[in-house]
């Protein structure tokens, strides 16, 4: 695979050249950031837009030039970068929609007349998701002719039970469902404290 990506490289090198920027110190800039770039995705690691800026202001730092503070890795250098090395944006994973969309459209007609008849303060609703939180973003920028694959996901997760009224001025502590009633994290913490609603599921 990484044989893949050298010659990705080298073919986006080549066609960069003739692409001037306007200094060497620019060329240099943009090569080394370029060079992270192809690292990162060797190993499957998903690079966003706003990653990739921070590390193009990261690596400006450490070459210095008087420019180098003034350097803000904007959406318009991000832009003519992706151009420059032939880079797309793609989604790694996807999920498929649960729900019947004519089941959500003939619901979204009943409810009107439904809710008309409570007052908007005592009309609550409350939804339940999974919070993946080791999971690494589902896009990320790719080399044109690479093939989008990164890895398997992470499946540790709790799960989220959220609830407001329809005006928003009363939402009520999270409940939050982990797999264990007592993580080691929460040690030295006294979980009645705790921002939400702490509980416990195996198969949360």
């Amino acid at each position: 695979r990484k044989v893949e990506y050298i010659d990705s490289y080298e073919q986006n090198e080549s066609s960069t050249k003739k692409r001037n920027l306007r200094d060497e110190f620019s060329q240099q800039h943009d090569q080394q950031v370029y060079e992270w770039f192809v690292i990162q995705r060797s190993k499957n690691i998903p690079v966003s837009g706003p990653l990739l800026q921070e590390r193009a202001r990261q690596i400006r730092q450490q070459l210095g030039g008087t420019a180098a503070s003034d350097f803000k890795a904007s959406n318009g250098w991000l832009q003519k970068f992706r151009i420059r090395h032939s880079i797309q944006h793609r989604v790694i994973c996807g999920e498929s929609a649960a729900v019947d969309p004519k089941t959500v459209d003939e619901w979204k007609k009943r409810l009107p007349s439904i809710i008309e008849q409570y007052d908007p303060n005592d009309v609550y609703n409350a939804d339940e998701t999974g919070l993946f939180f080791k999971a690494l973003p589902d896009r990320s920028l790719v080399m044109a002719k690479e093939a989008c694959k990164g890895g398997k996901r992470s499946k540790e997760r709790f799960t989220v039970l959220l609830c407001t009224n329809m005006t928003g001025t009363d939402k009520l502590k999270p409940l939050l469902i982990g797999k264990a009633a007592k993580p080691r994290c929460f040690k030295h913490l006294n979980i009645k404290q705790l921002p939400v609603t702490w509980r416990s599921n195996r198969t949360s």
